[in-house]
C-alpha cells in the first residue's frame, strides 16, 4: 500500500471483490461483525450492546483513545510504581494461586537479572495459570504498581520474546476504550487490536475517499486509506500525527459542513415574516414601564434580534447569558416588536417553577400596559385551558407562557410570530420540534440558555444558529464572593450565616441527595434539615426544606413562603437551581460541593447575588479532595465568569455531560475530535467549510459530488436546530 511503507497481500480471490464490486463491494463494509475470526454470535452481540459495533466500517472507525510506544524494555530495577505502561523482558520464576473465592488471585514472580517483580491476576486464573510456563522468556507490559509492598504489573499483556513477528506490527502500540463485561469475555484492547488488523488488510481497499481531491492536495493530507491504516498501525510517530489530523479535521468538517449548508439553504430559500416597525408596545414599555437603563450587552442583542426579524428571513438566534444577565428583559422586548407588528409570541419553559417565574416577571415588567398574557402549564385547571385556547385562536391573547403544555394539539394560535424556548436543551428534540407545527409558516424562534456553553461546543451543537451573548450583568450587581470551607471549619460557616441572619438576610443550604445510600456516607437532606433544626432552633429561626420528591403544591407554599421572607432558611435539593427569584437571599451554602459539576456549582450560586447587597457562595467539602475536585473548587472561587468556567469544566468532564447533551443524546458522534482539544481545528474546519458554502451553495460542482454524498448521509445522524420552531 503506497505511503504507508508496508506492502500488504490479498487472497485472489479477493481481488474479485475489487474488479467485479461495484454496489457488492461497498455493502461488504456493511458485513455484520459475527463473521470475522474469533467473534461470533455471542462476542458480536456483546460489540453491539457495549460500543455500539456492528458493521466491518464501525470496527474500522473505533479509533485508540492513546498510543504508547512499545520500542523501550526498561530492566525491572529501573520500575517505580509513578511509571506510565512501561515494556520489560524476563523470566518466570515461580507461580501460585493464593486466597481463597473472591480473593483468589494469580501471581507469578518474573526476573530479568536485575530484579524481581510480581504478575497479578484476578480474573481468568485458571486459564491463565495453564497458559504461562515457569522458565520461559516473556515480553511483559503494562501499568507498574506497588502490591504487597512488591513491584507489580495487575493484569499484564504478555507474549513469548521469542515469537514471530506478526502479520502486521507497529512500535506504537494503539489502546482502545472496552468496558468490564468486555474484558470478561476477553475482547480486550489487544483483541480489538488483532480485528483492525485482520480488517484492515482485507477490506482497506473497499474505503472510498471521503474528501475532493483537490482539498486532500490543499491540505497535505493522507489519503483516507492511509489514515485509516496509521490510526490502527502507525508505522511512525509522524504517520500516527498526519492520520490523526486528517480524520480528526474530517470529522470536524462535516459537522460544520452541514450546519453551514442548512444555514445557507434556509437563509436563501425560508422565508420570515418581516416585523418592519417597531411600534407603540415597544416604545410605551421602554419610556414608561423600564425604570433602569439596560447594559450595553442588552442592547446589542436586542438590536441584533431587531435585525434579524426585519430581514425578511427566518430568525434562528441563540441567546447565550450568564444567570442574572437580563435575558428575560431581552425575550419580552422581543414580544413587544412581534405584537406592534400583530403577531402573537410564546415563551416554553421546562418546569412550572421557571414558567410561573417568568408569568410573575412578565406581568411586573407590563404592568399598566394594555396585553394580554397567559401562563398554561400541566396545572392549570379546566375551564381556565378552555379560556386560554379560545382567546389564543381568536388572536386576543398576545403572549402565552407555559410548559410542556404549550405542545398540546389543542392549543392553536391565530399567527405566531416569535417562539421563545427557555433552558431549551432541557427538552427533547421531538417537544422542540413540535413547536414548528403551530404555525402554517415557521415563526422566528430565539433559543435561550442560563448555562454559558464553550465556544468549540456552541460551534458544534448550534452551528446553524446565529448566536447572541449578554456578557455583562446588570449595574448596582455585586459579584458573589465564593468562599470554601472544609468540614473542619463547619462552626465558623455556622456563625457566619448567624450574623447575616441578624443583619435580615436569608440563606439557601443545598445537599446532592434526598436520602442515604449504602454506599454513600454524603449526609442526606433529612438528616441535615434536623441537624440544622438544632443549630438554628425555633422560635429565633425558621427552617423550610424543599426537594424534587414534594408535592408541587407543597414545594410551591414552601418557596413563596421563602420569596416573602417568612422562612430565614431554605434546606433544598438542587430544585432550586433554576426558578427562584428571592433578591433578600445573600447566601448559598452548597453541601458537599465536590460531588457537584462545576456548570451546577456555577448555576446554583446565581441564585444569589440578585439584590444590591453583597452575597456568598459557601463550599462545604470534606477535608480530603480529588484533585479534579479540588480543581472545580479552586475555578469556582477564583472566577465568577461562566463562560472561562465552562471552558475548564468541559476539559475536565469533556462535551458529553455538558448542557444535558449526554441525556439526549449529542447530534453528532465524534469518534475521534475531542471539543476541549481541538477547538483550533474545529474553527479551520469551519473556516474551509464556509468557504465552500459560499462558492457552491449547494455542492452541485463535479469535484463537490463526494461532499454531496456524506450529507446525504450525515442528515440520519443528526438534528436541525433551525427546525426546533
Amino acid at each position: 500500500m503506497q505511503g504507508t511503507g508496508i506492502e500488504i497481500s490479498f487472497p485472489q480471490s479477493f481481488y474479485l471483490y475489487i474488479t467485479e464490486g461495484g454496489a457488492f463491494m461497498a455493502d461488504k463494509l456493511q458485513q455484520e461483525i459475527k463473521f470475522l475470526p474469533g467473534v461470533g454470535p455471542r462476542r458480536a452481540e456483546l460489540f453491539n450492546k457495549e460500543l455500539g459495533i456492528y458493521t466491518i466500517k464501525d470496527l474500522l472507525y473505533y479509533f485508540p483513545y492513546k498510543h504508547i510506544d512499545r520500542t523501550r524494555i526498561y530492566s525491572i530495577a529501573e520500575l517505580t510504581p509513578e511509571m506510565p505502561y512501561i515494556q520489560v523482558k524476563g523470566k518466570i520464576l515461580g507461580k501460585e494461586i493464593t486466597g481463597v473465592h473472591r480473593k483468589k488471585r494469580l501471581v507469578a514472580v518474573l526476573g530479568d537479572g536485575t530484579g524481581t517483580m510480581e504478575l497479578v491476576w484476578f480474573n481468568g486464573i485458571r486459564w491463565i495459570q495453564e497458559d504461562i510456563k515457569e522458565g520461559v522468556e516473556y515480553l511483559v507490559f503494562g501499568r507498574p504498581s506497588v502490591f504487597n509492598g512488591k513491584i507489580s504489573i495487575i493484569h499484564p499483556e504478555m507474549e513469548g520474546a521469542d515469537k514471530k513477528e506478526a502479520v502486521i506490527t507497529s512500535a506504537l502500540q494503539p489502546f482502545y476504550s472496552v468496558t468490564e463485561k468486555l474484558r470478561n469475555s476477553f475482547l480486550t484492547s489487544k483483541f480489538i487490536h488483532k480485528l483492525e488488523g485482520i480488517i484492515l488488510q482485507q477490506y482497506l481497499p473497499l474505503v472510498k475517499e471521503t474528501l475532493p481531491e483537490y482539498l486532500i492536495k490543499k491540505l497535505n493530507f493522507l489519503s483516507l486509506q492511509e489514515a485509516l491504516w496509521n490510526i490502527h498501525y502507525p508505522v511512525s510517530a509522524e504517520m500516527l500525527r498526519r492520520a490523526t489530523m486528517r480524520l480528526k479535521f474530517e470529522e470536524l468538517f462535516y459537522i460544520q459542513l452541514t450546519l453551514l449548508s442548512r444555514k445557507s439553504n434556509r437563509e436563501r430559500h425560508i422565508k420570515g415574516f418581516v416585523f418592519s416597525k417597531v411600534g407603540d408596545y415597544f416604545h410605551h414599555f421602554y419610556q414608561h414601564n423600564l425604570s433602569f437603563s439596560l447594559t450595553e450587552a442588552q442592547k446589542r442583542v436586542i438590536k441584533e434580534i431587531r435585525r434579524d426579524m426585519g430581514s425578511g428571513r427566518q430568525m434562528n438566534r441563540l441567546l447565550q447569558g450568564d444567570v442574572g444577565s437580563g435575558k428575560t428583559l431581552v425575550a419580552l422586548m422581543a414580544m413587544l416588536i412581534a405584537l406592534d407588528n400583530g403577531y402573537q409570541a410564546c415563551l416554553m419553559a421546562p418546569t412550572e417553577i421557571l414558567a410561573q417565574q417568568h408569568y410573575r416577571t412578565f406581568l411586573r415588567f407590563l404592568e399598566g400596559m394594555d396585553v394580554y398574557v397567559h401562563l398554561l402549564t400541566g396545572s392549570s385547571k379546566k375551564s381556565e385551558r378552555q379560556e386560554i385556547e379560545e382567546a389564543l385562536k381568536s388572536g386576543k391573547l398576545q403572549i402565552l407562557i407555559g410548559t410542556h403544555a404549550l405542545l398540546e394539539d389543542n392549543v392553536e394560535f391565530s399567527n405566531l410570530g416569535l417562539a421563545i424556548i427557555d433552558e431549551q436543551h432541557r427538552f427533547g428534540v421531538v417537544q422542540r420540534a413540535r413547536l414548528r407545527n403551530k404555525n402554517a409558516n415557521p415563526p422566528h424562534v430565539l433559543v435561550m440558555t442560563a448555562t454559558p456553553i464553550p465556544r468549540t461546543l456552541a460551534m458544534t451543537l448550534y452551528g446553524d444558529l446565529d448566536v447572541s451573548v449578554i456578557d455583562e450583568l446588570p449595574p448596582g450587581r455585586k459579584p458573589v464572593q465564593t468562599i470554601h470551607f472544609s468540614e473542619s471549619r463547619r462552626s465558623e460557616m455556622y456563625a457566619f450565616l448567624k450574623k447575616q441572619i441578624a443583619l435580615g438576610r436569608q440563606i439557601y443550604i443545598v445537599y446532592p441527595l434526598i436520602k442515604e445510600s449504602e454506599k454513600s456516607d454524603y449526609k442526606a437532606l433529612e438528616q441535615g434539615y434536623a441537624a440544622l433544626q438544632k443549630i438554628f432552633p425555633e422560635p429565633h429561626y425558621r427552617l423550610c426544606m424543599v426537594h424534587g420528591k414534594m408535592r408541587p403544591a407543597e414545594k410551591d407554599r414552601a418557596m413563596m413562603a421563602f420569596k416573602e421572607g417568612n422562612i430565614h432558611i431554605m434546606v433544598a435539593t438542587t430544585v432550586i437551581e433554576v426558578g427562584v427569584d428571592v433578591p433578600n437571599a445573600t447566601v448559598m451554602v452548597i453541601e458537599n460541593a465536590e460531588r457537584f459539576g462545576l456548570s451546577q456549582l456555577h448555576q446554583l450560586r446565581g441564585r444569589v447575588g440578585r439584590g444590591g447587597e453583597q452575597s456568598f457562595c459557601i463550599l462545604m467539602t470534606g477535608n480530603k479532595l480529588t484533585n479534579d475536585a479540588r480543581r472545580r473548587i479552586e475555578i469556582m472561587v477564583s472566577s465568577n465568569n461562566g463562560f472561562e468556567i465552562a471552558e475548564v469544566d468541559m476539559k475536565l468532564r469533556g462535551p458529553g455531560d455538558i448542557e444535558g447533551t449526554q441525556q439526549s443524546g449529542m447530534p453528532f458522534n465524534l469518534r475521534i475530535a475531542n471539543l476541549a482539544q481541538d477547538g483550533q481545528l474545529l474553527q479551520y474546519a469551519r473556516e474551509v467549510a464556509a468557504e465552500v458554502i459560499e462558492k457552491d451553495p449547494e455542492l452541485e460542482k463535479p469535484e463537490h459530488s463526494v461532499l454531496k454524498e456524506q450529507l446525504k448521509q450525515q442528515k440520519t445522524q443528526s438534528f436541525e436546530w433551525s427546525l426546533i420552531g
